[in-house]
């Protein structure tokens, strides 16, 4: 069994280490697999959780909406939890470092805080799975030392019935945008409610100010009707919807 180049390891490291392998030799164990083992173990714990958490991220992307595209997933490991355990091994992450981490947004953003630790409790299962020892309860033990949260998510309240036509209106009264003032009033919204169109089929109507083609073009006919695509529809079907004058003029 040799321990080292000459001219990497010292006399002195050379018989030290010679005195425990033979030690472990004594207890019926064979030094090189044990050395193999160890070298093992190390390398487990060089995988850092920025790691992890990307090869988490993308063996879910069949999950997601998109493919994930969006990001809106991976965002809470990216702005909370990355920055400050990105770069740390994620077998020496436990549940201290979970609630440092977590602490400052726990009570003043609880729905991003909840998400947040979701995901990296997905991260850990998944180190885990590649065969890394983690702490699998490390994330239910930092929720034990944050407490209770104080904030309760809620309802956004609806727009009162009585106020839609001043909304309406409004959507032609020129915006503040940072120091300047911007004239342009915003169609596609107004087109939206006075059509009642869903948003997702909407969205790419937004295209149409940018020069690119796309179906919805075909909303600047001054027809009473017009027919939604079918690639547009959940169930791939046309679909015809009705327009108001408001709706035309949009």
């Amino acid at each position: 069994m040799g321990l080292g180049s000459i001219n990497d390891v010292s006399l002195k490291d050379a018989r030290e280490a010679a005195e425990r392998w033979r030690g472990i030799a004594a207890k019926g164990l064979d030094p090189i697999k044990e050395r193999e083992r160890e070298r093992r173990e190390a390398e487990k714990r060089l995988h850092l959780l920025r790691e992890v958490a990307e090869d988490a991220y993308e063996s879910r992307k069949a999950e997601l909406k998109g493919d994930g595209k969006a990001g809106r997933w991976f965002s809470p490991l990216e702005l909370h939890i990355l920055p400050k355990l990105g770069k740390t091994p994620v077998a020496e992450i436990d549940q201290t470092s979970i609630r440092d981490v977590i602490a400052p947004i726990w009570h003043t953003k609880a729905e991003t805080a909840r998400k947040a630790m979701n995901r990296l409790a997905i991260c850990m299962r998944h180190a885990a799975a590649l065969g890394l020892e983690v702490d699998l309860q490390a994330t239910d033990k930092a929720r034990a030392l944050l407490g209770q949260q104080r904030h309760k998510a809620g309802n956004i309240p609806a727009l009162p019935w009585a106020e839609v036509p001043a909304f309406y209106v409004s959507l032609s009264e020129p915006t503040i945008s940072g120091a300047s003032i911007s004239g342009i009033r915003n169609p596609s919204f107004a087109f939206k409610w006075s059509t009642f169109c869903l948003g997702r089929h909407l969205t790419g109507s937004m295209a149409i100010t940018c020069g690119k083609a796309h179906p919805l073009q075909r909303m600047a006919s001054r027809n009473i009707s017009w027919t939604a695509p079918a690639s547009l529809m959940p169930r791939k079907t046309p679909v015809k919807l009705g327009r108001s004058q408001s709706g035309i003029g949009a």
